[in-house]
């Protein structure tokens, strides 16, 4: 399936096959996908926790009020963050680089987070949507479905997957195959209501 394909044919699925399971590389190439996404300074500070474990799973089926998707999707992903990746090991993302640029993007990359808590989690989520959008752009691709999902508990989840303190939690998300389509897609807003140029 092409991209174009891909963008227009992808919808929120609610229902999923629980008897469909998604082979291992398919589950890579989707995950390889994801990594290609943009980051700030190439901080990569998404963090994929992939929940496997059919008790965990219900757990979180009822944290995200009974949600059958949880429980039912082949793959379900809760999708995470560091919000301190800018200042840990911060070589490593630039190592293919020279000395001069690494420290100019060293400092340019505190000086923008240092002290910035809303920065830091803003950042966060912006990386945690692209790496989403692009999780779901190739399953499409791959006849797989999803559903992005932020209806439950963030806080019980957190502790169901152990989430580190400095990290946060974006969205779940619910990849399968649909065992029904997803409802007609609703009606979008007018270009005058959504495109501007130069200023509103």
């Amino acid at each position: 399936m092409n991209l174009f394909d891909a963008i227009q044919q992808r919808r929120a699925v609610k229902t999923f096959d629980a008897a469909c399971k998604i082979p291992e590389q398919d589950v890579k190439k989707i995950l390889s996908m994801a990594r290609l996404s943009p980051t700030a300074y190439n901080q990569q500070n998404y963090r994929f926790v992939i929940i496997q474990d059919p008790g965990i799973r219900e757990k979180i089926k009822t944290a995200a009020h009974g949600q059958a998707q949880v429980s039912d999707a082949s793959l379900l992903i809760v999708l995470c963050a560091d919000t301190k990746a800018w200042e840990k090991n911060t070589e490593q993302y630039w190592s293919n680089t020279t000395a001069d640029l690494q420290k100019a993007k060293l400092q340019a990359m505190q000086q923008y987070y240092l002290n910035r808590e809303q920065a830091q989690r803003d950042e966060a989520m912006r990386s945690c949507a692209l790496a989403a959008q692009n999780m779901m752009l190739t399953a499409k691709a791959m006849h797989y479905d999803s559903c992005p999902m932020i209806g439950f508990d963030f806080d019980a989840v957190a502790k169901l997957i152990q989430l580190p303190a400095d990290h946060v939690i974006s969205m779940m998300l619910a990849i399968g195959k649909a065992s029904q389509a997803a409802l007609p897609r609703f009606p979008q807003l007018a270009d005058e209501q959504l495109i501007f140029f130069d200023s509103f």
